[in-house]
């Protein structure tokens, strides 16, 4: 249930290996993070964690001087951004005195001039973008002029009256990066260039004009030029971003820290949830519990008392009476406030903080030593 409400993988995996805290002053922490970002969540609703990505290989990798994806890089931007974002909801917000969860908050280190860097660079198709850098733009911008002039002269030549029964269409194409315009088979040597591609059938070969050869020559050498540049771009970004490394890591451990707890919040909302009272005294005072896992409009509130006046408790009652379900409420909801999650309770409950707490599952009852299944619970 707590899973369900994070939004990283990470956080999820962290709600579903979460353990109990045995340490009073630890579980008070705990519980106080959850109830500083309850109140938050009530007073403002709450901030977005969607996006999160691990990239902590990606940035070793970077961080060792390697190349990482572009996806990668654009990973590493949306963190920033989430980052940002977490930072700044947290700053807006006038409420003071939620210490306990401003340490994670404070542990968030924006970055827009990286973040800005990969997303101006880089789209979100993953395409190193015309604005990367002033010299990639100048040779994108020769390869358009350059590719318009090759065009022009050959719909020329496609809707001239001299060449129009030597072409199969009177269109332009590609073949292996050049244009070239589709000429019938009988027609390749009168027509004249360089042949780079012949059609299934045999009919049709493709031929790149001599007029454009050299053109498209200097296209192919503004196009490695590119490539060079965009390889440049790629790894000056890499390289960036892993100087980055620890920053980084650092602060996407404090978001998923964050979505755990604001997860632990959301469930307490909708379990309709309150703060306990911690102690290490064995005193148990749960008012109005209830097990959070029964329907909230048929499930009984129950009241259980324990650990101060008395320190033995029987629970007796008719078959399908609730008493399994009391001592499963009892257990459970002790638990869930050693784990930092707000009990299904009234206000003012009180919950002691245990170095153990034992379960005994399952009938052992035993014919051959004569035991009834109460009594194979007890020997257990």
């Amino acid at each position: 249930m707590l899973a369900s409400f994070a939004s990283c993988s990470d956080a999820k995996e962290a709600c579903k290996a979460i353990e109990p805290e045995t340490d009073l002053t630890a579980a008070g922490i705990d519980l106080q993070r959850t109830d500083e970002a309850f109140r938050l969540l009530a007073q403002y609703g709450g901030p977005s964690f969607g996006g999160l990505r691990n990239c902590s290989n990606a940035l070793a990798v970077a961080d060792a001087g390697g190349i990482i994806g572009r996806r990668d890089l654009l990973d590493i931007a949306k963190d920033l951004r989430v980052i940002r974002a977490l930072r700044q909801w947290r700053d807006n917000q006038s409420v003071e005195n939620v210490l306990a969860l401003d340490l994670y908050f404070g542990g968030l280190m924006p970055n827009r001039y990286l973040e800005d860097r990969i997303t101006a660079s880089i789209t979100p198709e993953e395409e190193i973008a015309d604005g990367a850098s002033p010299l990639l733009a100048e040779i994108r911008r020769q390869i358009r002029a350059k590719s318009a002039g090759i065009r022009e002269r050959l719909e020329h030549t496609v809707h001239s009256a001299a060449y129009r029964d030597m072409l199969q269409d009177a269109i332009i194409t590609q073949r292996n990066g050049r244009f070239v315009v589709p000429v019938k088979a009988e027609y390749r040597s009168r027509f004249g260039g360089l042949v780079h591609d012949t059609s299934s059938s045999g009919s049709t070969v493709f031929i790149e004009p001599m007029a454009v050869v050299e053109a498209n020559n200097e296209i192919r050498v503004l196009e490695g030029k590119e490539q060079q540049e965009i390889e440049r771009i790629i790894s000056a970004l890499c390289a960036e971003a892993g100087s980055f490394k620890n920053e980084l890591n650092a602060g996407y451990e404090c978001a998923v820290a964050l979505d755990v707890i604001f997860a632990k919040a959301q469930l307490a909302y909708a379990m309709r949830a309150s703060m306990p009272e911690l102690n290490d005294k064995g005193v148990t005072e749960l008012k109005r519990a209830r097990h959070p896992l029964l329907d909230k409009g048929s499930v009984v509130p129950i009241d259980i008392r324990l650990g101060e006046d008395f320190d033995t408790l029987v629970i007796t009652g008719p078959n399908t009476g609730g008493k399994t379900v009391a001592i499963k409420t009892l257990g459970l909801l002790t638990l869930m406030a050693e784990c930092g999650l707000l009990l299904p309770a009234a206000e003012g409950s009180r919950v002691c903080v245990y170095k153990h707490v034992f379960a005994d599952i399952g009938d052992e009852q035993s014919i051959e030593q004569s035991l009834s299944t109460f009594s194979a619970h007890m020997v257990n």
